[in-house]
């Protein structure tokens, strides 16, 4: 069945790109919803956006939703991955600014957050979108995505990073079982002090820190504590590209793989897979495939809990 929050859930945080404050509330909405954002600062015209693959505006340092109004709201990739592997289809997001708040620079602190107020099952039915052939996204640098036929989500990442504090890294994943929660959802955002000395210099990243990124610079971590993980890096990839699939709009039945992937290329492997005919279809999920979706398995104490 769809499912939504029993109680509105309250982050307070800054922006990683704006550095401005900002409060988000996500309320529970009825079935068939699906999740929207609702500007509450803005007072004239369209303050709301559909969390939908279509409402992408390409930026390549975070996943940026806008409305045909010219509303936007970015850096939505971890809310988005936190409802996801949390199993909740239906919410309403209040923020009253323009970006997600960063909180910790992963999706634990949403995930805690939610599952604090609890899931609600709702009177209806779920559906699924099953691949059933496969599509593939290329980019000239040999980046490339692909999304394949599987009966459960599975996430598959690889990374190749100069740095020797990230390197080369890959890791594959059911998604079955709350794996999301014991695997991924505590792993931060990253970036080397070369890209950060860059987005300073073009407005960006202003909210960053070491505490809510993990900064590298050659073989050396320079925020406190070092990585969660061994393998941090493609994990927060790996969690990034399941909040960006989260656009699709429906729970995925396939395998996604990514090599080198960003936002802008996940967005794009979804937009050719609902153009491409017969790759998909849309299906009624009973109780054993309602088993092979992210959000089911989840076990509170399986959510890292993190400063």
């Amino acid at each position: 069945m769809q499912t939504t929050l029993k109680s509105p859930a309250v982050f307070d945080g800054i922006g990683l790109h704006s550095g401005v404050s900002v409060r988000m509330v996500v309320r529970p909405a009825g079935p068939g919803h699906g999740i929207w954002f609702h500007r509450t600062d803005i007072e004239i015209g369209d303050a709301r956006i559909p969390a939908l693959w279509h409402r992408v505006d390409r930026t390549p340092l975070c996943t940026r939703l806008e409305n045909d109004h010219g509303t936007t709201v970015s850096t939505v990739e971890h809310i988005m991955a936190a409802l996801a592997g949390c199993g909740i289809h239906n919410a309403e997001i209040e923020i009253d600014g323009p970006e997600v708040p960063i909180l910790d620079g992963s999706a634990a602190p949403f995930m805690r957050g939610l599952m604090r107020r609890g899931v609600r099952k709702q009177d209806a039915a779920l559906w699924a979108i099953e691949i059933l052939t496969p599509v593939h996204v290329t980019q000239p640098d040999g980046a490339r995505a692909s999304l394949l036929p599987s009966d459960q989500l599975e996430i598959s990442f690889s990374i190749d990073f100069s740095d020797a504090a990230i390197g080369r890294q890959t890791k594959t994943l059911d998604m079955r079982n709350g794996a999301f929660a014991r695997e991924l959802c505590d792993s931060r955002t990253f970036c080397r002090q070369a890209d950060v000395d860059l987005m300073h210099e073009n407005g960006l990243a202003l909210g960053g820190t070491l505490e809510n990124a993990v900064v590298v610079d050659g073989k050396d971590v320079l925020s406190p504590g070092g990585f969660r993980h061994d393998d941090e890096a493609v994990r927060h990839k790996m969690l990034d590209a399941l909040g960006d699939l989260a656009l699709a709009g429906a729970p995925i039945l396939g395998r996604y793989e990514g090599v080198r992937a960003g936002h802008s290329l996940t967005n794009i492997l979804l937009r050719a897979l609902f153009e491409t005919p017969g790759a998909f279809r849309m299906v009624l999920c009973d109780a054993e495939m309602a088993e092979r979706l992210p959000g089911q398995g989840l076990v509170w104490a399986e959510i890292p809990e993190v400063a």
